[in-house]
């Protein structure tokens, strides 16, 4: 077993070098102070206490440093999870419960025992079942889920969480007469503070600035007793260690939010992690060792009271940007989260709600996908429905349903366009030995009337043989009754099962006894051995399986004139003979 590969800190913490920490450490700062409002608000999110967001940007943090192969990746909470744990774990308990709370911290528990099997399975590839159109139709809708949710604290007005757009809408105004204009005015500057130091890419920490600034006008100005929800005491102290309840109904019950969860977080993480790869030469990102990365972090962060956790985009990017080179960064990251829970959880008694808010609602908007939809609006009809649907399901009635239909929508529509693949019929390029569709290509020249060139550029399986069968007899009537040779050009064909092979033998016979031989072209090697091992060229013989369309061309006009020449050979053998 290489220890190395399996704990990549055995790699790259013993041959660490002294220039490094500069950047590390800067980083590790910059992010661990970035992750204490971030981490208060997604447990908002969440729908749980503060403290468990900062639980969760500590503990998993230090194991993926540990196990991760991304040497830039910043783990911790993350709004799209916060929100998936809080509509999964309020179908069984109710928001802000013991009960709750247990279920979430159970549920980190099961996500990462869950990619943990994944990864050690090397199950990875699992996560492509998840389509862009899917992706984007889902981060969208959970963007305006998790944005309208935060209403409530722009406002300062109270509005029952749900995860139905639409009761959300008609929730607000039913209450826009209750607004607390204050909270409203500190909410909105929040979001206009944040916004403008984005865009001047300052690098302070934007979140940290309406922290500070908007505890000390509550300090000050004494808000809170004008109506300005606070946050209010936060326990101090590092998280205790406690076995989560296992109980199987409830284990079932989780299941499958577990099970999107883990999916969904992986991906994430695994798109954020490959994005920064490509900045950082010689640090290779490993699918399947991320997801045991990020598990283990789940496992054992449920047993210091943390709720599922990933890789964060925004973190991550800032974590590179400050010059992160190793995990030590992420180390140094938890050491901050670790000394604020220590020292300065009382610090954020007076920070307002509208704050948090506004930080969520600024954070969620990068979610919003707006360019996916105008591309496939120009090329992918089918995807676009797609995508509108998965968004629409999700934001209307529920996280589980849009994911779970969107997937299906997928298979099915990969499923369709298999059952048809593209099939051209080919004519030669002039004064080459080239072949392209006659469709696409113009003054190619046409073979002759006695020989078809065909090009089926998809595997040959049970789900598409008929139309194969099909398309190729209409291709066949096209060309007429002087048709001889059918040559079947193979270069797209990657695999063939039973089916195929069977379906082949058939054409073969049918064509032989009209009097249409079949060749082979250009066949790949693994088809090559299917047909071989099938008995299918044997059918056509050895001598028609050819390397490219021109050699079987050649070898047909070759076997035409030996034809001609065999018969006026004949025809003066018999007048010699009269």
């Amino acid at each position: 077993m290489n220890l190395k590969k399996n704990i990549p800190i055995l790699d790259w913490f013993p041959n660490y070098k002294k220039e490094w920490l500069k950047g590390d450490l800067g980083a590790g700062l910059t992010v661990g102070i970035m992750l204490i409002p971030q981490g208060i608000a997604y447990a908002m999110i969440a729908g749980l206490p503060p403290i468990y967001g900062l639980y969760t940007a500590m503990i998993p943090q230090i194991v993926y440093a540990i196990f991760g192969t991304s040497r830039q990746l910043a783990v911790g909470p993350a709004a799209m999870d916060s929100l998936i744990v809080a509509s999964g774990v309020a179908t069984l308990a109710q928001i802000g419960t013991e009960n709750f709370i247990e279920f979430a911290i159970l549920l980190a528990f099961m996500v990462g025992f869950l990619q943990v099997v994944f990864g050690f399975f090397k199950l990875g590839f699992l996560v492509n079942f998840l389509s862009r159109p899917v992706i984007s139709g889902f981060t969208s809708a959970a963007a305006l889920i998790i944005g309208l949710n935060q209403l409530k604290h722009l406002f300062g007005v109270q509005i029952m969480r749900d995860n139905k757009i639409q009761t959300l809408v008609i929730e607000v105004f039913k209450h826009v007469k209750e607004i607390n204009w204050i909270t409203l005015v500190i909410g909105i500057s929040s979001i206009f503070i944040l916004i403008l130091l984005k865009r001047l890419k300052s690098k302070v920490p934007a979140a940290l600035v309406v922290v500070v600034l908007g505890i000390l006008l509550v300090r000050v100005f004494h808000l809170e007793q004008y109506g300005v929800q606070i946050l209010g005491e936060i326990p101090k102290g590092l998280p205790d260690f406690i076995v989560p309840k296992f109980e199987k109904n409830t284990l079932i019950d989780l299941f499958p939010i577990a099970l999107t969860l883990s999916f969904i977080a992986f991906l994430e993480a695994i798109s954020v992690a490959k994005a920064i790869e490509i900045k950082h030469t010689g640090n290779k990102v490993k699918p399947n060792q991320e997801l045991v990365a990020i598990g283990l972090g789940n496992i054992v962060g449920s047993f210091f009271q943390a709720y599922p956790s990933t890789g964060g985009l925004a973190r991550t990017a800032v974590n590179n940007q400050a010059g992160a080179k190793t995990p030590l960064a992420a180390i140094i990251s938890s050491l901050i989260v670790g000394i604020t829970l220590l020292f300065l959880t009382p610090v954020f008694f007076y920070l307002p709600k509208a704050v948090l808010a506004g930080i969520i609602i600024v954070a969620v908007y990068s979610l919003l996908d707006f360019s996916t939809p105008k591309e496939l609006l120009k090329y992918s009809k089918i995807e676009l429905i797609i995508l509108i649907t998965t968004l629409i399901i999700t934001a209307t009635i529920g996280i589980k349903e849009g994911i779970f239909i969107g997937v299906m929508l997928s298979l099915i529509m990969l499923i369709y366009r298999s059952t048809k693949p593209h099939f051209a019929v080919l004519g030669q390029v002039k004064d080459t030995t080239f072949y392209r569709n006659v469709d696409r290509f113009e003054g190619l020249l046409n073979t002759t009337e006695d020989v078809l060139i065909v090009r089926f550029d998809a595997q040959l399986y049970f789900a598409n043989i008929s139309f194969f069968k099909d398309k190729l007899e209409e291709f066949v009537f096209e060309k007429g009754s002087k048709l001889k040779l059918i040559i079947i050009d193979g270069e797209s064909i990657n695999s063939i099962d039973s089916s195929g092979v069977f379906m082949l033998k058939e054409l073969i016979n049918k064509y032989k006894n009209r009097g249409i031989d079949i060749d082979f072209s250009g066949m790949k090697g693994p088809v090559r051995d299917v047909l071989d091992k099938s008995g299918v060229i044997e059918k056509i013989d050895y001598s028609n399986c050819f390397m490219s369309i021109q050699q079987a061309v050649d070898a047909f006009e070759d076997r035409k004139i030996n034809k001609q020449i065999e018969r006026k050979y004949f025809e003066y053998i018999k007048q010699t003979n009269r």
